[in-house]
């Protein structure tokens, strides 16, 4: 089994071993198990089935993960995407359209903009456009989802809260939910100072004893009968979708699955080693696996499946090839029958009604941000056409609260200010293009 396993996911050749992709599976798993219960909270509060929609979190995103591992071979895993979760919301609530649709309508947006992003990996579009991209936005990906991902951390740890004035603060550090994320930081940058294998999956370890002990966690037992999924099973009202007034949702949907993957694949690829002269291989299959998941995903009943940035932490543990994602998607399949244990790891600590802090996960969401900013020593700081638009996505990403919103304020900067300082001809077209592309997405969204 081990030799087969070897040979598949060419562990040698990776660099790698059974062991450590078990590992960085199982982190990577644990960092992003949040999503197991978030996912259904959020669509539940537009009438979907709660029980449903944890179901097809998990076999989503275990069906787009397994296909990552086996198709790319790469340690990425996929999920439905926090950001597209609350846009679906939007939708349903008539926000964005100016009236209230039903989430059937809105599954049905989602799997056609699946649809579409299958068309463009199949034609090489987005490998193309990943390609294209400019040698220092590539480097000032990684970095800025890494400030994303620490930002993340930061607030699900509840060291930094929303604040009047300034918007953001650090709250006060004597509550058991902040202690506890300040043991784990701490703790697990000890480990991993002291060079420890294992240190980041110690630390989860080490941070759900201490919050058993502090009583932030219970244990509810191990097994539970998976939800009846047929509430949001094949739900999709495709016909409500002849709607011109949702086209321009559907458009959306596309742009925020498309940089949302194009982000994280170069952020995780720069991260583990994985890019080959600035290009990512297996791209195109990369990307099939996401559109896979976000068709699949709307078929099942839930929102946009994308490429997850807590990948990160998995291959901050090693992981290289997509055996890491074998695992990880085992483990959301077996979360369907596990659902106690996993919630006593991942579930979180509500510390007001509906407001819930994640202080086991949360310091290895700070220290993995933390190891991502070590692209930006090679972005060119002396060069200002190159090094402003990369600083505006290091900052975009994180500020925005989007890896999308983010990225696209550099893929738009850089071909402008390139062009007006007489270096327009170093551009690709295809970055002139996307730019306006994305030009006309941002002025979409102000007039919704």
């Amino acid at each position: 089994m081990s030799r087969l396993l070897q040979r598949w996911f060419r562990l040698e050749e990776n660099g790698s071993d059974i062991r450590t992709e078990l590992r960085g599976g199982t982190v990577t798993f644990l960092t992003m198990s949040y999503i197991i219960f978030v996912q259904p909270g959020v669509l539940s509060s537009v009438g979907m089935d709660f029980g449903a929609v944890m179901v097809a979190t998990c076999l989503s995103a275990a069906l787009a993960t397994f296909l990552m591992a086996l198709a790319a071979n790469y340690p990425v895993a996929l999920a439905p995407a926090m950001g597209e979760n609350f846009f679906f919301v939007t939708v349903v609530t008539g926000v964005v359209t100016g009236s209230a649709i039903s989430w059937q309508v809105a599954l049905a947006a989602v799997f056609v903009s699946g649809l579409a992003f299958l068309l463009l990996s199949l034609f090489r579009v987005r490998e193309a456009i990943l390609d294209a991209l400019p040698f220092s936005l590539k480097l000032a990906i990684p970095a800025g989802i890494g400030l994303f991902i620490a930002f993340i951390g930061l607030q699900q740890g509840g060291l930094v809260v929303a604040r009047q004035g300034s918007m953001v603060g650090l709250d006060k550090l004597n509550s058991n939910p902040v202690l506890l994320t300040l043991f784990g930081l701490l703790f697990t940058s000890t480990l991993l100072a002291l060079r420890v294998r294992g240190a980041i999956l110690w630390g989860l370890l080490a941070a759900t004893l201490v919050s058993y002990a502090m009583g932030l966690t219970s244990y509810h037992g191990l097994m539970a009968y998976p939800p009846d999924p047929t509430p949001t099973l094949m739900q999709m009202d495709l016909a409500g979708l002849w709607n011109i007034n949702l086209i321009p949702v559907v458009i959306i949907f596309l742009f925020m699955d498309l940089f949302d993957t194009i982000g994280t694949l170069v952020g995780v690829g720069q991260q583990a080693g994985l890019m080959r002269g600035g290009k990512l291989p297996r791209a195109g299959r990369a990307f099939l696996a996401d559109a896979v998941g976000t068709t699949a995903g709307a078929m099942l009943g839930t929102s946009t499946v994308t490429s997850y940035i807590e990948s990160a932490a998995g291959t901050a543990e090693g992981a290289r090839t997509g055996l890491a994602s074998m695992v990880t998607g085992l483990l959301f399949l077996a979360a369907l029958f596990f659902f106690p244990l996993v919630k006593m790891v991942g579930g979180g600590v509500e510390v007001a009604e509906g407001v819930f802090l994640h202080p086991v996960t949360a310091p290895v969401l700070i220290l993995v941000g933390s190891m991502m900013l070590r692209s930006v020593r090679e972005i060119p700081w002396d060069e200002p056409a190159e090094a402003i638009p990369a600083f505006l996505v290091i900052v975009g990403i994180p500020l925005s609260y989007s890896i999308a919103d983010g990225l696209a304020l550099g893929f738009i900067a850089y071909p402008l200010i390139k062009l007006f300082s007489g270096k327009g001809r170093e551009v690709n077209s295809l970055v002139y293009l996307l730019a306006l592309l994305l030009g006309g997405v941002f002025i979409l969204k102000a007039s919704l």
